[in-house]
């Protein structure tokens, strides 16, 4: 397979000709080709946006709204398609891939379909004037995505972009390309007119730079890991562009002292390594109260180990690979450091599968890993590591665990069980974080904001709060 850029409504070879490999995390075996693309790409991708803009962004919301169905209807079509895709190109259990990431890559598409449909005016009135705030697009806008949720994240970002009238320049992980094609793919069929999305594929420094650098693309919205962050807002923040950062995460796990623990170990281990521990979501720290620590590790530990890890494409499957056998070496030397610091393998820690795949050397597979023992302030217990590992720590009072909760440079997600919802609600009101969940992980509504504080990113998208970002707005004030 061969996959190409998509520019001005065509799929079009990377003009200095090079091509990268693409290949299967799960077997390391040869998926596709595809383009390392440069900066020229980029320019014929913006030129096209330009072209496109006048007559997109003179559409109104609701007639770009139903451009927003009818992406989502196409994208309906090809469903198991894109499920079987993404698994393919992450590794990840084609359950999950359905069930996450080509359910949600639809639903983000409607979502904000549906959102536009029920906005009002913004009008303010005073006793002597009126106040009209009207929104205009951005203009053209860079969207650059990770790999471990390919389609989903992308979706997130195109939807509200296009809704509010802005042109776009997308640049998937060169890691994961194939449902951002299939997403180009089906804006063709539909007829979506040119230039109004473009895709550039390659890598960070070369693709990536370039969009950060162009001086007509207005804003970036990112979505990766904490470093790069830095080197995305060192290049667009002198040049004035609308900027949101979507990073890393280290997220804390709380469970109360009058927890239940027939929920929330099952709650714990599915926010602990859902999709390999590859979502910065996920709950990579678990505090548990001392008077229930060791009941909670037996019971953890036990479902952990039963945990069928192996052939993603086996329909039992409850965890793949994860994405490279270089992240594979980078989640083994935490192991490593781990011991080093003191902590004891509770389960995993080893490649050795359960499921069908077997110890296949080639496939970047390793068994969920539990580890407890650790200082939390120890390097393996604050660091980001992105994978199938957590750390296990315990706690006396409620302000220990709010101490230990915010003890790291990150601070987007989170989650407090416990049978006093009030309690947690109180809890979670002083826990460093953009969202925090009570009794419940990953259980999102589209309308609310999402993203970090501290060095876990900068402003918010979701509902609004997307619209927001994807628009200048002007407040027109007329005199009575």
């Amino acid at each position: 397979m061969i996959i190409s850029n998509f520019i001005d409504g065509k799929f079009t070879p990377p003009i200095e000709e090079r091509m990268m490999d693409n290949s299967n995390p799960a077997d390391g075996k040869h998926i596709a080709m595809i383009p390392r693309a440069s900066a020229l790409d980029v320019d014929a991708a913006v030129l096209a946006a330009q072209r496109a803009l006048p007559q997109w962004s003179a559409l109104s919301m609701l007639e770009r709204a139903d451009w927003l169905d009818k992406i989502a209807d196409a994208l309906e079509d090809i469903k198991e398609e894109i499920a079987q895709t993404e698994s393919l190109d992450t590794g990840k259990p084609i359950s999950l891939a359905r069930s996450v990431d080509a359910t949600r890559s639809i639903s983000n598409f409607r979502f904000f379909a549906k959102f536009a449909r029920s906005q009002e005016p913004l009008i303010f009135e005073m006793s002597d004037a009126t106040n009209y705030v009207h929104t205009s697009p951005l203009g053209i806008v860079g969207l650059i995505t990770p790999w471990n949720l390919p389609l989903y994240l992308l979706t997130w970002k195109v939807a509200p972009a296009l809704l509010m009238g802005n042109c776009i320049i997308a640049k998937p992980s060169e890691l994961t390309p194939l449902t951002a094609d299939l997403l180009a793919q089906t804006m063709q069929r539909i007829q979506l007119p040119a230039g109004v999305f473009n895709l550039v594929h390659g890598l960070g420094p070369e693709v990536g730079q370039a969009i950060l650098e162009h001086p007509e693309i207005a804003g970036i919205s990112f979505t990766g890991g904490t470093a790069t962050g830095r080197i995305v807002a060192r290049t667009a923040a002198p040049l004035f562009k609308r900027l949101s950062l979507e990073l890393g995460g280290k997220n804390a796990t709380i469970i109360l002292d009058d927890a239940n623990l027939d929920t929330v170990v099952a709650g714990s281990v599915r926010a602990a390594f859902t999709n390999s521990g590859q979502v910065c979501l996920c709950g990579s720290r678990i505090l548990i109260h001392q008077s229930i620590y060791d009941e909670f590790c037996k019971r953890f530990v036990e479902q952990v180990d039963a945990m069928k890890v192996g052939d993603p494409s086996d329909e039992s499957t409850q965890m793949g690979s994860v994405i490279s056998i270089d992240h594979l070496k980078k989640i083994e030397s935490y192991i490593d450091l781990a011991i080093e610091e003191g902590g004891e393998i509770l389960s995993g820690g080893t490649r050795a599968m359960t499921g069908q795949v077997g110890s296949n050397p080639a496939g970047a597979f390793i068994r969920p890993t539990v580890i407890g023992g650790l200082n939390h302030l120890s390097r393996t217990s604050t660091e980001e590591i992105f994978g199938p590992v957590v750390t296990l720590h315990p706690f006396a009072t409620d302000d220990e665990a709010i101490e230990m909760a915010n003890c790291t440079e990150y601070g987007l997600a989170g989650s407090i069980w416990t049978e006093d919802a009030e309690r947690g609600k109180e809890l979670a009101k002083r826990v460093d974080s953009g969202i925090v969940w009570v009794n419940t992980w990953l259980h999102r509504d589209l309308r609310t904001p999402f993203g970090g504080m501290k060095n876990s990113g900068v402003g918010r998208e979701g509902g609004r709060w997307s619209l927001s970002f994807f628009s200048e707005m002007t407040n027109v004030c007329v005199k009575h």
